[in-house]
């Protein structure tokens, strides 16, 4: 079972303005070859089907505690498109529709996120094609699904580059800089899981692609409070033998900030959800938005 925490696993600037095309570039992020859901489906299936959890326990608490991460960059890379197409068209409360309040809409790319959707986010590409389970890898087989993980999250640290340098508006950046830090971690965590299983150091490889994480502003403050090193509990804890993978006297990659490598019983500090406005054009939250805000708040001050 899972806990659920209302924050964002890193903070995210609000965007200056709507930007949709900037949100449909995010969106490769999310459903994408290499995305989060990607990265989520696998680990989440191979923790489900693990063989031999108790003899394999360190790998098995490993892909586990993966997966769970895995969880939250799924919401942060959702939570980013929906802020950066947060306000398109007319929000007033008494928008008169017949006044086409979403005819800008025809020109971005993701229209149907619009459309369909209000603005809000699903497992798409940025071509609006969906993610399937066709990209889910789980053989049974220990080492080859390690191989795959590695080849996965280095795939995935590309992508992110690339989605990155596409991007002018902070609120995109800064969730390429944060999951780029974390990508490493987790090609590092895989790379290490093979090489105490082989012997075989493929962490000579990393990182791979070579993306220099110090040339990238929006890495910098998670590189100085050391997440590159860090795997994270998140208040479980039925995982404490990823240790035995992840720290044991290891250190850090070089090129980045030095450190041992740490298991941080908790989550990231992290950062508040955001706050998306209704917009009352796409009947959002509906025609009558201050009966059910009025609703809404009687059943707050009843739970507390």
């Amino acid at each position: 079972m899972f806990m659920r925490l209302d924050r964002l696993q890193a903070e995210l600037p609000t965007p200056k303005k709507p930007d949709p095309n900037a949100a449909a570039a995010l969106q490769e992020l999310l459903g994408g070859k290499y995305g989060e859901m990607s990265t989520l489906g696998n680990y989440m299936f191979q923790s489900f089907n693990f063989r031999n959890k108790t003899k394999l326990r360190p790998f098995y608490s490993l892909v586990s505690s993966i997966f769970t991460e895995e969880l939250g960059h799924v919401e942060l890379v959702s939570t980013g498109v929906a802020m950066l197409n947060n306000g398109p068209g007319d929000d007033t409360e008494n928008v008169d529709v017949s006044k086409a309040p979403f005819h800008d809409m025809q020109d971005v790319r993701l229209a149907g996120a619009f459309l369909s959707q209000g603005g809000g986010s699903t497992p798409v590409n940025s071509n609006a094609q969906s993610w399937n389970v066709d990209m889910v890898t789980t053989t049974g087989n220990l080492i080859i699904d390690l191989l795959h993980n590695f080849h996965l999250e280095c795939g995935a640290r590309l992508h992110k580059l690339r989605v990155y340098e596409t991007l002018k508006d902070p609120t995109g950046r800064e969730v390429c800089g944060y999951l780029l830090v974390r990508g490493s971690v987790h090609a590092h965590a895989y790379a290490l899981a093979i090489k105490k299983l082989t012997g075989v150091e493929i962490e000579k490889m990393l990182p791979t692609p070579n993306i220099v994480l110090d040339k990238i502003p929006e890495c910098q403050k998670y590189l100085q409070e050391g997440s590159h090193r860090r795997l994270y509990t998140f208040g479980s804890p039925d995982y404490p033998e990823m240790a035995g993978v992840w720290s044991n006297d290891e250190v850090a990659l070089p090129g980045d900030p030095p450190g041992n490598l740490e298991i941080v019983d908790g989550a990231p500090e992290g950062g508040k959800m955001a706050e998306l406005d209704g917009n009352y054009g796409a009947f959002a939250p509906d025609y009558a938005p201050q009966e059910i805000f009025e609703i809404a708040s009687k059943l707050y001050q009843k739970s507390r």
